[in-house]
């Protein structure tokens, strides 16, 4: 799949995701001509709807943006793009703006996205949300880390826009149909990736060949504990993303011998397992040593270093795509989510202060966003934080 470098006078991926229709459903059906009203649940949506109710959610899991925890398993093409806003353009405009242009789309005939899997999942970045985002745990500034090349234009931003797709051809449309959206109100694209994953359930294999993501919140208990924010205020049932490209020295760290990118994964390459022993979905067990002593998973293993046992923060939801640009300009479109920033925040600094996957890692794009409630032609994106700004 192409990918795309960075480009500030280009407003790149379209805004699908900040549309009523395409948000709040996942998808939009060809020539639908009443995209006001929702789509019918799918047989898996029902059941993660019962799960939540059984679990006593505060808010149910059909309110929720997908494209997070729905569908459970990624699907294999994405494009995240973070977008900024001129200064005088109106948020609570701009959201009903784009919201006016995709049911004017859906309203024609082969209009909107194609049935399917498709998803998008939009975030609002500080500035946006402004003193109102004082109220989110922990804010949404990202420190300065080690190991970063900083330009402005890929660090921080107004808008995330995330979509994906089984079909490629499917998020090409997103794109093709509403690229003008924000162009017409002024904004301007910071930078956009495309990334991609092979198909298949359960963990999947990064460009380094190990299985990538086996470390996630897996039951609805456990992601509601620790990616979903609750409650009736204008947070329930949103999420903090964050987003970062990760170039990799990918050449670099396969010269190594093979037990040595095991060492410094704390994983088997085969098939995942922890170096502390078991099968690949089981947990590591961090006190397993040797008979000399020696810890069988690494002291600065990288599966170590970011354990949430470890950094004594929250287990984050990983939904990373690896991406490629070219041989020198490869690795991981890394994406998650959770209730607070310093779950995400804690992990980085420990991996900051050793870990031996990381000397083969440089940030070359970076921010944190506020993903809302899904949105409806009736509850604007955002509008009970963006209130009348705009």
């Amino acid at each position: 799949m192409t990918t795309q470098s960075d480009n500030p006078s280009m407003v790149r991926r379209s805004l699908l995701g900040a549309l009523p229709v395409a948000a709040a459903l996942g998808a939009c059906r060809p020539g639908a001509r009443t995209p006001a009203l929702p789509a019918p649940r799918t047989a898996s949506q029902e059941a993660s709807a019962r799960e939540a109710s059984a679990h006593g959610a505060s808010v149910p899991v059909g309110a929720r943006q997908p494209g997070v925890d729905r569908p459970a398993q990624p699907q294999t093409h994405a494009v995240v793009s973070v977008y900024e806003l001129p200064q005088e353009a109106g948020s609570v405009r701009v959201a009903a703006r784009v919201g006016e242009v995709l049911a004017e789309l859906a309203g024609k005939p082969g209009g909107g996205a194609p049935a399917g899997d498709l998803t998008v999942t939009v975030g609002l970045g500080p500035r946006l949300l402004g003193p109102a985002g004082q109220g989110l745990p922990g804010g949404l500034q990202l420190p300065a880390f080690a190991r970063e090349e900083r330009t402005a234009r890929a660090w921080g931003g107004d808008l995330l826009v995330q979509v994906c797709a089984g079909d490629p051809d499917a998020v090409a449309l997103a794109d093709a149909r509403l690229a003008g959206v924000l162009a017409a109100e002024g904004a301007s694209g910071r930078w956009s990736q495309a990334g991609f994953r092979p198909p298949g359930g359960g963990p999947v294999r990064n460009l380094l060949g190990f299985p990538d993501g086996i470390e996630n919140p897996r039951t609805r208990p456990e992601l509601d504990r620790e990616v979903w924010l609750d409650g009736p205020g204008p947070f329930g049932g949103g999420t903090v993303a964050v987003v970062r490209r990760l170039r990799i020295d990918v050449s670099g760290f396969l010269a190594q011998p093979a037990t040595r990118q095991e060492e410094a994964i704390g994983r088997r390459r085969a098939d995942g397992a922890p170096l502390s022993g078991g099968a690949a979905l089981d947990r590591l067990d961090l006190s397993a040593k040797t008979a000399r002593g020696r810890y069988l998973v690494p002291a600065m293993a990288h599966a170590r270093r970011a354990n949430p046992n470890a950094t004594g923060s929250g287990r984050m939801l990983r939904r990373g795509y690896s991406y490629r640009n070219g041989p020198e300009d490869q690795g991981l479109l890394f994406v998650s989510f959770q209730r607070r920033l310093r779950t995400f925040t804690a992990t980085q600094r420990r991996l900051d202060d050793g870990d031996d996957l990381m000397r083969f890692v440089t940030a070359t794009a970076s921010g944190a966003f506020f993903v809302p409630r899904a949105f409806t032609p009736e509850r604007p994106l955002g509008g009970d934080l963006l209130g009348e700004r705009g």
